[in-house]
């Protein structure tokens, strides 16, 4: 039976909104409801007809269905058959259906009467969203393609498109037929045909028919939808799809390398000759000649198609990219007058000249051509002059101009072949970088470039007007606080960008082929990205010596030689700032780098004074600051000392900005220490049973008596002398003390129980694993835990509340268990002679005094 409680709907209109996504026979059909509609209002108490949802079968028993209805206030009733349907049939209501399942008999018998059909998804996230049902007059079960526009290309097979096409339309999607520009997907089955080609020029992405199976599959997922980066990458058309290729010219490691990337763009590779091959890459620059004469349906190919399809993220249209060979009639006549081998003849000799200078001019071979980008750089408006006596201060400084001018075209062939097309928008295929990849590879390159052309522009104007008399050093002085503020935030950064640009080209192929393609450009004179960054790295050095050249040349009565001096002092100063700069930024990312290997470090050990000395790896030898034999690693910074163990179970990533992963934290923290906190330090004597020992005697502000912390350095690198000495001179430094010798006291290890024997055995693993267990058993199971401290000052409370009385031994005993060896901090030590003999009065009572670090 059919549940007949009806929800009366709030508004008399319906609640079906128009989306606007129809084919063109569907918007003819709207237009002419609209008129028709329209045209109702005029006329006066026309009846307006309500929707009405029917919850067909399996759907009116979802509890989560009914809900949503509830919410979006749509009047539904329940339907357990076809047959019910003319009972509930009123003219009062449009009559919509939700059907839980697409392909049954239920479905396939409403569809044939044309009743709007949809599925539960579509009423859930209404809901959920708080928007109206959306209007379709197909069958839409969900929305996870809703306003996406699909054309297929290469499907033979009549059935599978048809279905393809089904699938679609139940998700929201729409069809065309022809390729346009709204078009957002092409789901393609072969890499050829007109469509393809047009895809690939509009940047649309071009899929595989298994992203329309996948998005199906998850129909019933909420939010999802099929056009998001991560879920549509997993099925765009590789650009090497239906490709065969084999390489000629390259050397062995490009060629594995080009073999590699072409098994990751869906292709495959045969050796050169194969006739299934379909392309033929060449290195143009090598290869004069085809050892073969190459198929019809042979694509022969330079290596920029190869390297501009992975950049793409599509094929490239083989036309564009065709090997053609160099047999022009130019390159002939020029060889045969290089090939010239009578050198007594002055007549050949002159005409060999003419032809490497007619070749220079035509092929420029300056791996940096004077011409720079219109939008980085203007055009020199006079040429240089060359005086009739040309002096040695004129040939210096128009060296100077020179490689500055040839400076400022590198950087405007850094900012212009590789920032610009990485950080344009609309990419082909998606951005090849992150904006933050981006700003850590090129830095403040373009506030260098901005600095160094005004100080292009002054020497040029300064060697067109040339006056032995004008002044060189003006010019750098005139710059010298521009210079300062931009070059250090590119120079103290550089190794990171270095390292990212090397992890891109590692992880990214689209920039690796962006870096193949622009790097193989005359601009770049055959230097990689890498080699052009480090110039800026390089430059104000090469100024300094230039001015130092300068300043040698230059008549003392001249004065530019006092400015020259300055401006060599100005350069310097800027050099000292940026290496000053250098050292801190390095500092605070060692620290930076022991907060995200500790897990549990204190915050405040950031700070801005405070610098990483050196890291030691040892092993506990006592029960503090944790078991012995636990892996302890001492951070020593210049004011204090962070105590880390190793990690028993490694949990959970540290989380990192976008784009970056880094590895969990192998450290927990147990302890930071100021080193004021530090008395004593021991130099545990070399033993048979111990080994590289040594101690430390601290006094915890919380702590009423001091605490004995021993370790086993396991630093091969680092001589345990040497570690105590820098430990003790930053201790001493901290309490403002000169003599940091006599905070190192040498011990017998039988003093203070230590010992070093069996710390790797495998019997004393297991002892450490057992006491583990035991520890983590006996808290699990305690019920009444008393702490050490309240217990101490129970025990100190009823040992003075007995008055009148000589303490008995028993109170001795407790008295030597709780006196403090805070005694062997305050003793003077003029020589070190005298110790040992107090250590063998005192080890007795030390051993039992020594109380736990909190």
């Amino acid at each position: 039976m059919a549940d007949s409680s009806v929800l009366t709907s709030t508004t008399g209109r319906t609640s079906l909104a128009d989306s606007s996504i129809f084919d063109s026979k569907v918007t003819e059909i709207s237009k002419e409801n609209v008129v028709i509609r329209s045209a109702s209002y005029v006329e006066e108490e026309m009846p307006q007809i309500e929707t009405r949802l029917i919850l067909v079968q399996e759907a009116g028993k979802q509890e989560e269905l009914i809900k949503a209805l509830k919410e979006i206030k749509v009047p539904f009733v329940k339907m357990e058959s076809l047959e019910e349907f003319e009972s509930l049939d009123s003219p009062e209501f449009e009559n919509v259906f939700i059907v839980m399942n697409f392909q049954d008999s239920v479905f396939n018998e409403l569809h044939k009467t044309d009743y709007r059909i949809i599925g539960p998804p579509v009423i859930l996230n209404c809901a959920q969203k708080g928007e109206p049902l959306p209007f379709s007059c197909r069958p839409l079960y969900c929305t996870s393609m809703m306003n996406l526009v699909l054309c297929f290309t290469g499907f033979r097979k009549k059935e599978e498109l048809v279905r393809l096409v089904t699938l679609v339309h139940h998700m929201g999607g729409v069809i065309r037929k022809d390729f346009n520009s709204k078009v957002t997907h092409l789901v393609a089955n072969c890499t050829q045909g007109e469509k393809f080609r047009i895809a690939v020029s509009l940047g649309t992405p071009i899929m595989k028919s298994e992203w329309i199976y996948k998005a199906w599959e998850r129909r019933n997922e909420q939010d999802f939808c099929a056009s998001v980066d991560d879920f549509r990458n997993e099925f765009k058309v590789p650009p090497f799809q239906d490709c065969i290729l084999s390489f000629l010219g390259f050397s062995d490691e490009e060629k594995t390398n080009m073999e590699e990337m072409t098994k990751m763009q869906g292709g495959n590779y045969l050796p050169i000759g194969d006739e299934r091959c379909t392309h033929l890459v060449v290195e143009e620059n090598v290869v004069k000649e085809l050892p073969f004469e190459p198929s019809k349906k042979l694509y022969v190919v330079k290596q920029e198609w190869f390297w501009g399809s992975i950049q793409m993220d599509a094929r490239a249209g083989e036309t564009m990219y065709l090997y053609e060979k160099a047999n022009t009639p130019e390159l002939k006549k020029s060889v045969s007058l290089l090939s010239l081998n009578t050198p007594n003849s002055n007549r050949k000799r002159r005409r060999l000249k003419e032809t490497l200078a007619q070749l220079s001019r035509e092929t420029d071979m300056s791996p940096f051509p004077p011409q720079t980008p219109k939008s980085c750089t203007k055009s020199s408006k006079n040429s240089t002059p060359v005086p009739s006596k040309q002096s040695a201060r004129w040939q210096v400084a128009k060296e100077l101009y020179q490689t500055e001018s040839n400076y400022v075209n590198i950087l405007a062939t850094i900012i212009q072949l590789f920032q610009v097309p990485l950080e344009e928008e609309g990419q082909r295929g998606g951005p090849i970088l992150a904006p933050e990849e981006i700003k850590t590879i090129f830095g403040s390159i373009p506030d260098i470039f901005d600095v160094h052309t005004k100080i292009k522009d002054d020497l040029e104007d300064l060697i067109v007007n040339w006056d032995e008399s004008k002044s060189i050093g003006d010019i750098f002085l005139k710059y010298s606080k521009d210079l300062v503020k931009t070059y250090p935030p590119f120079v103290n950064f550089f190794e990171m960008s270095k390292e990212t640009i090397v992890k891109c080209e590692k992880q990214k192929p689209r920039f690796h082929a962006f870096l193949k393609i622009n790097q193989a450009k005359p601009e770049c004179g055959r230097q990689s990205l890498v080699e052009l960054l480090i110039r800026p790295v390089q430059r104000l050095p090469s100024v300094a010596l230039l001015l130092n050249d300068l300043k040698k040349h230059t008549a003392e009565e001249n004065p530019d030689k006092s400015t020259l001096e300055k401006a060599i002092g100005s350069l310097k100063e800027v050099m000292t700032h940026i290496n000053e700069d250098k050292r801190k930024t390095e500092a605070q990312k060692q620290i930076f780098d022991v907060v995200y290997e500790v897990d549990g470090c204190p915050a405040n050990l950031l700070s801005s004074h405070r610098s990483l000395v050196q890291r030691v790896e040892t092993v506990s030898l006592g029960e503090h600051p944790c078991d012995r034999g636990e892996q302890v690693t001492l951070f020593l910074f210049n004011d204090c000392l962070e105590i880390a163990r190793k990690r028993h179970k490694v949990i959970g990533t540290f989380r990192s900005p976008p784009g970056h992963t880094r590895p969990p934290a192998s450290l927990k923290h147990i302890h930071l220490m100021p080193l004021s906190q530090i008395k004593k330090v021991l130099d545990i004597r070399e033993t048979e049973d111990c080994h590289n020992a040594f101690a430390l005697l601290v006094r915890p502000p919380t702590e009423r008596a001091n605490v004995l912390l021993s370790f086993q350095m396991t630093s091969e690198e680092l001589p345990k002398e040497n570690w105590l000495k820098m430990l003790c001179r930053h201790v001493a430094n901290t309490i403002c003390k000169a003599d940091a010798e006599n905070l190192i006291y040498s011990a017998d290890p039988e003093s203070f129980e230590v010992n070093t024997k069996d710390m790797d055995s495998t019997l004393s693993r297991a002892s450490r694993a057992i006491k583990k267990t035991s520890k983590k058993v006996t808290r699990a199971f305690s019920f009444s835990k008393t702490p050490k401290r309240a217990l101490r000052r129970a025990l100190m409370t009823s040992q003075s509340s007995v008055e009148g009385r000589s303490p008995s031994s028993n109170d001795k005993h407790v008295m030597s268990r709780l006196s403090s060896t805070s005694s062997l901090a305050g003793i003077p030590s003029p020589s070190l002679v005298s110790l040992p003999s107090f250590f063998e009065r005192r080890s007795h009572t030390l051993s039992r005094s020594t109380t736990h670090l909190i």
